[in-house]
């Protein structure tokens, strides 16, 4: 549901009668096929994603701590 509007049956009938005349018989099950394929690439990259996420490297992990920050400061220079 987007902004509360609601698509029913009739509404789905149209959109799917509007498509076939748009793109014929022909060319409507390579669209959807495309779509699926699409889709499942795009779960499966998001998948990737979650899962790499949680490994994360021990140099990344030092690098963004207070300790490791405070070392690369210019030697010489004011602390605030």
């Amino acid at each position: 549901m987007l902004l509360g509007v609601t698509i029913g049956q009739g509404e789905w009938l149209i959109i799917l009668v509007v498509l076939l005349l748009l793109f014929g018989s022909t060319q409507l099950p390579k669209l959807a096929r495309s779509l699926g394929s699409a889709q499942k690439e795009f779960r499966q990259g998001m998948k990737d994603s979650d899962d790499g996420e949680d490994e994360e490297p021990a140099e990344a992990t030092a690098a963004s701590s207070p300790k490791a920050k405070s070392r690369r400061r210019v030697k010489g220079a004011v602390s605030p």
